[in-house]
């Protein structure tokens, strides 16, 4: 008897969301969670680009085993965390949606509120983050993206302008560090930083310093200057969480709202 029973429960345990067992004896939060699980999973091994329509809702509840309900949770949990979109309507349904470092950040930004995390603590991150990709940067040597980064010129008059090249000067380092998981922290710390930050800019008549220091992290990336781009990127962060900090001190002891 033990035997078959334990048997029953191996079998039971190789069965994934893709067969009615799954919602055998779990509430309808866990069911739903599996089958997100699952659905997640089949977008990023069959490499599933986005605009990709899913299974329509019948060929899903037959394909997961699931209850109406569980499968509607399940695609809500995915939507919400910015994998699909629900387009409504005949012909509508799942949609692979493009994962993005504003919708990590977005979620993220919910566990910084509830810890009661600040602004400082998220530029002290982005401290330790932004030298150490620059570093990473010169090391692994790209010379397609080391050509973009010398070529990019950053405008001093329009601030639009400005936020924006500048913003691409850094986002284009931490792709430089060819590790995605510090490219997408790196990524939605700025993100979420500039979200509240976007008018602290630097004034004019100092933008052309910022331009300077981004020229010689640049040719330091592309000398292989590992060191060298490591500190200059370190200093220039910190000279900018500064300027920030004796413009707005409020801002530094001021809680991450989630977005």
């Amino acid at each position: 008897m033990t035997r078959r029973l334990e048997k029953g429960r191996s079998a039971r345990a190789r069965k994934t969301a893709g067969g009615p067992a799954v919602a055998a004896g779990r509430p309808t939060a866990k069911v739903a969670e599996v089958v997100a699980r699952n659905i997640a999973r089949r977008i990023g091994s069959e490499k599933l680009v986005p605009g990709t329509q899913l299974e329509s809702e019948a060929q899903m509840l037959v394909k997961y085993g699931v209850a109406r309900a569980s499968l509607r949770e399940a695609l809500r949990i995915l939507e919400v965390h910015g994998l699909i979109t629900i387009k409504a309507g005949p012909g509508g349904g799942a949609v692979v949606a493009g994962v993005s470092t504003r919708d990590f950040g977005r979620m993220a930004t919910l566990y910084f509120q509830a810890g009661t995390m600040t602004f400082r603590e998220l530029i002290e991150a982005r401290l330790v983050m932004e030298p150490v990709m620059a570093r990473l940067a010169a090391e692994r040597s790209d010379a397609a993206l080391i050509e973009r980064l010398l070529a990019l010129s950053i405008p001093l008059e329009s601030d639009e302008a400005y936020l924006h090249t500048s913003a691409e000067f850094h986002r284009l380092v931490a792709s430089m560090s060819d590790n995605r998981i510090l490219n997408l922290f790196s990524h939605s710390l700025e993100d979420i930083f500039h979200d509240r930050v976007s008018g602290m800019l630097f004034p004019v008549s100092r933008r052309a310093k910022v331009v300077a220091v981004h020229a010689a992290i640049a040719r330091a990336i592309a000398r292989g200057e590992a060191a060298k781009a490591e500190r200059l990127m370190r200093e220039h962060m910190l000279e900018y969480a500064r300027y920030v900090e004796r413009r707005h001190p409020a801002l530094m002891d001021e809680v991450v709202d989630w977005r």
